[in-house]
């Protein structure tokens, strides 16, 4: 019996180091010092798993929050778009007997005009949804240190990422926290997590700005810049995201994976065609900066494979969910 238990729990850590394979070589760290006593890890370690799965928990719980806004954001987007288009080809629609009835087409555009004004609300609140959650997946990402409090020789141990010795860097001087990964490699996995909501986020928002031009006088378009806020107090939380810097007052440009961005900090709204109006509802839709990747997978011969499309975010939430032993799905 004994036999077949260690053989189970060495096919279990072979899994969780398959996995981890997949990690790049800088998350796989270590910390800097030496390790801890055997003494001082039995005191640290509990609070640390606790801490560790409390965070991540909170970071697949914004993951959620993310996805819902951006769906809700989507439809918003849509229907904005369709009320604006609505508004744009009403003079040449053709309305069959309801042609005859006076100023028709006026009363339509008012109240197409309303409707987009109402969906181009709920998709700057759907976008301050999104900013919230990466508020809180930063938050989360920037506690997952545990500090220990008081020495060896006090039973109450404290955690928090603020550390109050100097001495203690709060990641167990790179002692695993569970079987493999330390804090460091915790760490890091999020922060890949965040950047990539990061700079999905602003993609968004240029989305959200131009949006904001469809369908309004000259002059009001002309006062619509890149460098306004979109609701008020929007500033302090991409500072908080440091998207936005307080002492220059000028935010980050957005930018696709992989590409290069020269949008100035002064851009003022792009004319709305058609096809450039799909082309944002589309952008929205394909969130191109949470990491894709494609993958192979082998059937029943070496020559038989199968493509399938993995998101990197549910990647790192199974290499963390099996070194927790915990789903996150």
């Amino acid at each position: 019996m004994a036999e077949t238990t260690d053989a189970s729990v060495s096919g279990r850590e072979s899994d969780v180091a398959t996995s981890l394979s997949s990690v790049s070589p800088h998350t796989l760290c270590s910390s800097v010092g030496g390790p801890l006593s055997p003494a001082e890890a039995r005191l640290w370690r509990p609070p640390a798993q606790r801490n560790l799965r409390n965070q991540w928990s909170k970071l697949a719980s914004c993951r959620q929050q993310w996805a819902s806004s951006s769906s809700g954001g989507r439809s918003h987007a849509t229907s904005l778009v369709n009320a604006y288009l609505s508004q744009r080809y009403m003079p040449s629609m053709d309305l069959g007997v309801l042609k005859d009835m006076a100023d028709i087409r006026k009363k339509a555009c008012q109240k197409l005009f309303r409707q987009q004004e109402l969906y181009q609300s709920k998709l700057t609140s759907s976008y301050q949804d999104m900013i919230t959650a990466l508020v809180n997946m930063i938050t989360a990402w920037r506690s997952m240190r545990c500090y220990l409090k008081g020495g060896t020789s006090s039973p109450l141990i404290r955690f928090s990422y603020i550390a109050e010795d100097k001495s203690d860097n709060g990641d167990g001087s790179g002692t695993p926290v569970f079987t493999f990964l330390s804090i460091p490699c915790f760490e890091n996995l999020a922060e890949e997590l965040v950047e990539m909501f990061k700079s999905e986020l602003f993609v968004k928002r240029l989305i959200v700005f131009e949006l904001s031009c469809a369908g309004h006088e000259a002059s009001y378009i002309k006062d619509l810049n890149w460098s306004n806020e979109l609701y008020s107090g929007e500033f302090n939380d991409l500072a908080f995201c440091n998207l936005y810097s307080s002492k220059t007052h000028e935010l980050l440009p957005p930018k696709m994976k992989g590409c290069r961005c020269d949008m100035p900090s002064e851009k003022h709204c792009s004319q709305l065609t058609q096809e450039t109006l799909q082309v944002y509802v589309t952008a929205w839709l394909a969130e191109v900066n949470i990491d894709m990747h494609r993958s192979y997978v082998l059937l029943q011969s070496p020559t038989d494979f199968k493509s399938s499309t993995l998101c990197r975010v549910r990647e790192i939430f199974s290499i963390v969910g099996e070194e927790m032993h915990v789903n996150f799905s």
